[in-house]
């Protein structure tokens, strides 16, 4: 994948030590966590303590509904460490196994392998727009991947989610009466919906295991899936790690 705005190829893959890997996987286990908690109790939060729903889990829905019942400094200042916390580690990732990065990726999302894979190619044309509106998970792998420079990386990453957010602030003022039907709905219903949205977190999680898709299953084998993680820290790609050069992508709840 070659790096977007130049003609140069993408850096060789690095392998990073073992420390430094566990560095960046132990965050998005935890992250991971913090969001199936946060979708797990989005019942008794919504309307009782909105800035913890959106900083367990920023996702879109939880930003509608939190919107209106959050000051713009709370809702933006939560809103943008939610949402970028984990865009510079999947960077990293990219950037660190190349390719290789990339098919682990579609490894650990089967059912959207395929879909990945093609995606590379929007991406190789199209990056800083695509960061701009999706900066999600593979995303921001892809951008590792390709050797974008980490400035321009978090500049229209940065510059994608504030307009996110903004968005989501506008729509939120503009529907303040149906949203506020919504969570005084699930207000009035509590107890019956906490129930249903644990059972479906439990049940998504125990699908996702049965099929091989485990986020945290994933990312806690991450040293021994992916090339290099293996703690001796020296240049250069092995395996199925491909130049980086010879790439081009998108995913992810952003």
């Amino acid at each position: 994948m070659a790096d977007p705005g130049h003609t140069a190829t993408a850096p060789a893959p690095r392998r990073p030590s073992r420390r430094a890997l566990t560095l960046v996987s132990a965050p998005l286990v935890a992250l991971v966590v913090v969001g199936y908690v946060g979708d797990a109790l989005a019942p008794t939060l919504v309307d009782t303590h909105p800035a913890w729903l959106i900083a367990l889990n920023a996702r879109n829905r939880n930003l509608v509904l939190a919107s209106n019942y959050l000051d713009a400094w709370t809702f933006y200042g939560i809103g943008i460490v939610r949402l970028l916390v984990s865009d510079p580690l999947f960077f990293l990732l990219g950037y660190w196994f190349g390719d290789a990065a990339v098919k682990w990726m579609e490894r650990r999302t089967k059912t959207w392998g395929t879909m990945l894979r093609q995606a590379e190619g929007w991406y190789a044309k199209y990056a800083y727009p695509i960061i701009f509106v999706a900066p999600n998970n593979i995303v921001c792998l892809f951008a590792g991947a390709a050797g974008m420079p980490l400035r321009a990386f978090f500049a229209v990453n940065l510059a994608g989610t504030v307009f996110r957010l903004w968005i989501i602030r506008r729509f939120g003022e503009a529907f303040d009466g149906p949203i506020d039907s919504i969570v005084g709905w699930v207000g009035d219903n509590r107890l019956p919906l906490l129930v249903i949205s644990i059972l479906a977190v439990v049940v998504s999680i125990a699908l996702e295991a049965k099929r091989g898709e485990s986020e945290v299953q994933a990312l806690t084998r991450i040293d021994t899936d992916l090339p290099g993680g293996d703690g001796d820290g020296a240049g250069g790609g092995t395996g199925d790690s491909a130049p980086a050069g010879e790439r081009g992508g998108a995913d992810g709840d952003r």
